[in-house]
């Protein structure tokens, strides 16, 4: 096993890094070290300064007004002519992005991609570069190397994107990695083995590793090293079992206890059932290569045989890795997939195709309601925060005359800790001046103003920093307490399901491999998936 280099002289050594767009100063007077085959943990929330930091190192941002000394290999770096930092990049430090679909270039193959850099590097024929790209692939564990190195990013998976987006970076064979959040879009069972891989390979090379994240797990599991920014200041650095155990600052110390806590009360087995599916099955038309005409498509399975039981007051869990079926399940809940078998909300069946808006669809549609995952993306930036939250009832409820609408949407902003108080104006506001938190919020607030009985949460925390996930999900345990709520919850988190769910299924290839209550399935799991899940949280 390669061990940090026990060198005096760091392979990186950062010294009062100042960074400033135009007149707003973000980073201000960073030091830190970097020793060859060290993992270095850069933590912290949005708006941290921690990836303007790590991008500074090299120089991708843009107009900012850099100063200080960052020393490489003995070469300031901020200090290097545009021409000499184009053999840094890609070169002796790379870098991994946090999406890498947007990363990656749609237009050309994962192996063109990996090739084109060994060629620029390494000085190789083409087909010198596309056999070592072949075998990067293959060494970052993606299936079948010599195929998939012919497919365009669009047609590999989330964890095969980031796999070849690694195989990328070490092509040119850095003895620096930045890696930016590079787990954060993939599932739980994926995250483990993207970080078994990182560590596998910086073992092998010996390169050094400078690690963008705010997931403490990942810190906990993988770093050796960590140096905590708050606003652009670092408050704290040190080795990593030191900062867990003995955080001086509060900052570090509101970090670590940021863990959302259980607080679910027992459910009446009285209580009425709000959503029961029995053998439910949700199948796509794929077409069939090589048919054409009335049989030209096949069909793919989505959700098979599942059953679901959610009571009032209840929140059900559905975990699964990217692809299990857990997003169609709500969907077919949410009457926006038509379905086979029984599929009942408050005792009513949908009318299949579900997605018809007959009268009998659209009074389901406002017993059931949806928060996705991504509150910067699911609310319309053209719209006022009254046209967001009081969309419904334009739908829905259009007798209603304005001043009754808006009285509405005053108070379901109220119940999820909105006010006028807070935010003059707060109505005729836009998204783009809340944080992610207050978006979220909002998302509330929108599926809260039909009053419906159920509430699919799509990963409702997954976009947002650790101390803004438990106020959400503290606001959302008050308002099942308050309004007799019942939760579909979906999420790769398992410190979320345990935070929040009475009862949770596991799911795998569109069926249900485990179920049960919280504790019985978390802490006995049975079956080898479940097992894996709750290992990868640990």
């Amino acid at each position: 096993m390669m061990q940090p280099d026990q060198n005096p002289q760091p392979l990186l050594s950062v010294r009062d890094l100042k960074v400033r767009f135009g007149s707003k100063q973000v980073v201000h007077g960073v030091s830190f070290d970097v020793r060859a085959g060290e993992k270095l943990a850069l933590v912290g929330e949005s708006g941290s300064g921690k990836t303007v930091t790590a991008l500074s190192l090299l120089r991708l941002v843009g107009e900012a007004q850099l100063s200080g000394q960052a020393l490489f290999d003995g070469r300031d770096l901020l200090a290097l002519t545009e021409r000499e930092m184009r053999g840094v990049r890609g070169g002796d430090i790379a870098m991994i992005f946090q999406e890498p679909m947007t990363a990656l270039n749609p237009l050309m193959t994962v192996g063109a991609q990996v090739a084109e850099v060994l060629q620029l590097k390494q000085a190789l024929s083409s087909q010198q570069a596309w056999a070592q790209a072949v075998e990067l692939l293959a060494a970052t564990g993606i299936p079948e190397p010599q195929r998939r190195a012919q497919s365009y990013p669009h047609q590999l998976s989330g964890g095969q994107r980031q796999r070849a987006m690694i195989a990328m970076a070490l092509a040119s064979r850095p003895k620096l990695l930045l890696a930016d959040e590079p787990t954060t879009a993939l599932d739980v069972t994926l995250r483990m083995q993207m970080l078994e891989l990182l560590g596998d390979l910086q073992r092998q090379t010996g390169m050094a590793l400078l690690l963008i994240t705010h997931d403490l797990h990942l810190v906990r599991r993988f770093a050796d090293r960590a140096v905590v920014m708050e606003h652009g200041v670092l408050v704290e650095q040190g080795p990593v079992a030191q900062l867990f155990e003995h955080p001086q600052h509060p900052y570090t110390e509101k970090l670590l206890h940021s863990q959302p806590e259980r607080e679910v009360q027992a459910v009446d087995i009285a209580a009425p059932v709000v959503v029961q599916a029995q053998q439910l099955r949700v199948g796509y038309p794929v077409p069939l290569p090589g048919i054409k005409g009335w049989f030209s498509k096949g069909e793919f399975v989505a959700v098979q045989g599942v059953d679901v039981c959610l009571r009032q007051g209840q929140t059900l869990g559905v975990v699964g890795e990217s692809g299990s079926g857990k997003s169609t399940l709500a969907q077919a809940i949410l009457g926006l997939l038509p379905s086979q078998g029984e599929l009942q909300i408050t005792g009513q069946c949908w009318q299949q195709p579900a997605m018809r808006n007959t009268p009998a669809n659209q009074a389901l549609r406002r017993m059931v309601q949806v928060v996705f995952q991504d509150p910067f993306s699911s609310l319309s930036p053209r719209m006022t925060v009254e046209e967001i939250v009081g969309e419904g009832l334009r739908v829905h409820a259009p007798d209603i005359s304005e001043a009754g609408r808006r009285t509405q949407v005053l108070e379901v902003l109220q119940s999820v800790g909105l006010s006028e108080q807070q935010f003059p104006g707060l109505l005729q506001r836009y998204p783009h001046e809340f944080s992610g938190g207050q978006r979220q919020r909002l998302a509330v607030a929108r599926a809260l103003i039909l009053r419906p009985k159920v509430l699919v949460l799509d990963e409702p925390t997954s976009a947002l920093d650790v101390t803004i996930q438990k106020q959400v999900l503290q606001l959302l345990q008050r308002l099942q307490r308050e309004l007799g709520l019942s939760y579909l919850l979906i999420t790769h988190d398992m410190d979320v399901i345990r935070a929040m769910a009475h009862e949770v299924m596991v799911m795998k290839n569109g069926q249900v491999v485990e179920a049960g209550s919280v504790e019985q399935v978390l802490q006995q799991p049975h079956h080898p998936y479940t097992q894996q899940l709750v290992q990868a949280t640990l």
